[in-house]
């Protein structure tokens, strides 16, 4: 750890706890269970990644992403994506006004910190295309002029199971861009019960905000200063590799069902997340666990599988966990 102080980042990361503990007991106030589905939005929050949440309807995904935007001092927009919906209608357009003989930029609701783009796959692929520019290179383009959002800039989408009816499959550049996909579950038959609870007493708690945008700036400043060991780091990259080219790695069964493997966004993705994990633990360095507890989220949509292992009913999350179980962990 030559000329890393993990003392010194671990006091820093326990400073800024606290204020993250206050976010999430704003959210608890509407939100019943679902942790690990609280604990990646605030990974996305600390590393500036997008996030994918799918589940079936009904299950908090909204309601949380709204929480914590309420929980911050931000901008916050929600859009809700139809089939009719049209690519300016999320980033804005020209308008023209025959009196002054000239065009007007109508900017749309893209321009705001936090992004809700609900059921992002209910809308055609033109639509989340549009979202590209803005979810990779942080500015949009409206005829020929470029506009930089404002920082932070974080798209938060939901979107329901594939198999659904009237839904599109994202793009895969655009899957890409999430740092994260979380597939959110049913709630525990307790917590399902703490939820009729709140409903049938009509518990309604305001969410109250805590979090200013320059405290986030100056967290995501510090989940940067992580110490991250070169074995961690040549464990992601090994982790990566083996997605994409299984044979090097004692997985020569896994050839035939990977059509593609994990993008280098994918590494980079593994490690800042990593980071992030480490963060919410209140520690000022990486462990091999915190790469294997994220790397179900940012694996899952990058590794793309054939036919055939459609047909052997094999999912990306069986072939992350075999890759895992099989790495050696350093």
């Amino acid at each position: 750890m030559s000329g890393v102080d993990v003392g010194k980042i671990k006091e820093q990361v326990v400073q800024h706890s606290e204020l993250i503990e206050q976010a999430v007991a704003e959210v608890r106030k509407v939100l019943v269970g679902q942790d690990q589905m609280v604990s990646r939005l605030l990974i996305a929050l600390l590393t500036g990644g997008h996030v994918l949440l799918e589940g079936v309807p009904g299950l908090a995904k909204t309601t949380a992403i709204k929480a914590l935007a309420g929980a911050m001092h931000c901008k916050f927009n929600r859009i809700q994506f139809t089939p009719d919906l049209l690519p300016a209608d999320l980033i804005g357009t020209l308008i023209y006004n025959p009196r002054e003989g000239a065009f007007t930029t109508k900017k749309g609701p893209i321009f705001a910190n936090l992004i809700l783009a609900d059921e992002i796959n209910r809308a055609p692929s033109k639509v989340q295309s549009a979202l590209l520019e803005a979810m990779q290179e942080h500015q949009v383009t409206i005829g020929d002029q470029t506009y930089p959002l404002e920082e932070p800039f974080l798209v938060m989408a939901t979107q329901n199971p594939i198999e659904q009816e009237g839904t599109y499959p994202l793009p895969e550049a655009q899957v890409d861009r999430f740092m994260l996909k979380v597939v959110v579950t049913y709630p525990s038959k307790a917590e399902e019960r703490k939820v009729v609870d709140n409903i049938l007493e009509d518990v309604r708690r305001e969410v109250k905000p805590v979090i200013e945008p320059a405290h986030l700036l100056a967290m995501r400043k510090t989940v940067g200063a992580i110490y991250m060991d070169d074995k961690v780091k040549e464990y992601v990259i090994e982790i990566v590799s083996a997605t994409r080219r299984p044979a090097e790695h004692k997985l020569a069964d896994l050839k035939p069902l990977i059509e593609y493997g994990a993008s280098p966004r994918a590494t980079i993705n593994l490690c800042l997340a990593a980071r992030a994990n480490a963060f919410l633990a209140r520690r000022g360095y990486v462990t091999p666990q915190d790469v294997k507890e994220i790397a179900f989220d940012v694996l899952r949509h990058r590794v793309i599988l054939t036919y055939e292992a459609e047909a052997e009913e094999m999912t990306p999350e069986n072939v992350v966990k075999k890759v895992l179980d099989t790495i050696p962990v350093p």
